[in-house]
């Protein structure tokens, strides 16, 4: 029996698929080796199903806030393969707009900021916004500071303008269509909150109420919520593995009916989560709750 001929997709298609500009893409080459593992020069570069599989662990790690360069360690050390048919949505970075929100940023330009994203927001709404423009845009700040030292106070602004702007779009509504709102949380340590913020405002367009529980949120005030608030769905955000304890999603009250356990963020070990929904992206993020919720 003859082998399958192993499916190889050029740079641009890459790019498009996992929402990234194709510069992004030849960056991680040249500075991670994170490239087409059978490029000979002069030939047009061909990304196999396991050099994609790897360029989508890199771009969930650093969309989470993991480092750059750390994130291709984990990366590199990937060893699966993912058919084109298990991409996401076929998103397409808005490039234009990312340089200039970048160069904006670069310049402190807070204002020019904030009007550019509420724009894009009002005419894509949130899941979009967040795969097509502010999840590129949070690489390419990552990406100069990994190379340069340079421009921290770039990215500390930068994501407080972020969270600022998604919170304005998780509007309140007088008719949920959820009886009880679901739970968000970063759970142990865990100090990041950006991906909650884009997933609470996601939801808020669906008109689905969530209790944003955000950073640092103990075992214990997570199971206080649970048991008063009886949440259809509560998810769960962990960046780092020591803030990815088993006992937040397996030492949950008794309640009826149960809350659908949703995990979300790098930290989480697949082999310990098989009895709950983990999650690598918004979208993914949002259909879970959906189908919590009853929709």
């Amino acid at each position: 029996m003859v082998a399958p001929i192993e499916e190889l997709l050029t740079v641009s298609a890459v790019a498009r698929r996992l929402g990234v500009a194709p510069a992004t893409l030849r960056t991680w080459d040249r500075r991670y080796g994170l490239g087409p593992s059978s490029h000979e020069m002069g030939e047009h570069r061909r990304y196999c199903p396991a050099d994609v599989a790897r360029l989508t662990l890199m771009r969930r790690l650093i969309a989470s806030g993991v480092a750059p360069s750390d994130a291709a360690e984990h990366a590199k050390n990937h060893k699966g393969q993912m058919k084109v048919e298990k991409f996401v949505e076929d998103y397409v970075v808005r490039e234009d707009l990312v340089a200039a929100l970048y160069k904006a940023a670069k310049a402190l330009d807070k204002k020019y900021i904030e009007a550019a994203l509420r724009k894009d927001l009002a005419e894509y709404g949130v899941e979009k916004s967040w795969a097509e423009v502010m999840v590129p845009l949070l690489f390419l700040v990552g990406n100069e500071w990994e190379a340069s030292g340079k421009g921290i106070e770039v990215e500390h602004l930068l994501t407080e303008l972020l969270i600022s702007i998604l919170r304005e779009s998780t509007v309140e509504f007088t008719k949920p269509v959820n009886a009880h709102p679901v739970l968000l949380a970063s759970v142990g340590e865990e100090l990041h909150s950006l991906a909650l913020h884009a997933l609470a405002a996601a939801l808020a367009e669906r008109k689905i109420e969530s209790y944003f529980l955000g950073p640092r949120t103990p075992h214990d005030a997570l199971c206080a919520m649970i048991t008063r608030a009886a949440p259809p769905a509560v998810f769960l955000w962990a960046q780092l593995p020591q803030n990815a304890d088993p006992k937040f999603f397996n030492e949950l009250p008794a309640i009826r009916p149960m809350p659908r356990v949703v995990l979300g963020g790098p930290g989480w070990d697949l082999e310990s989560c098989k009895e709950v929904a983990v999650v690598d992206h918004l979208s993914q993020a949002c259909a879970e709750i959906e189908r919590a919720v009853g929709l």
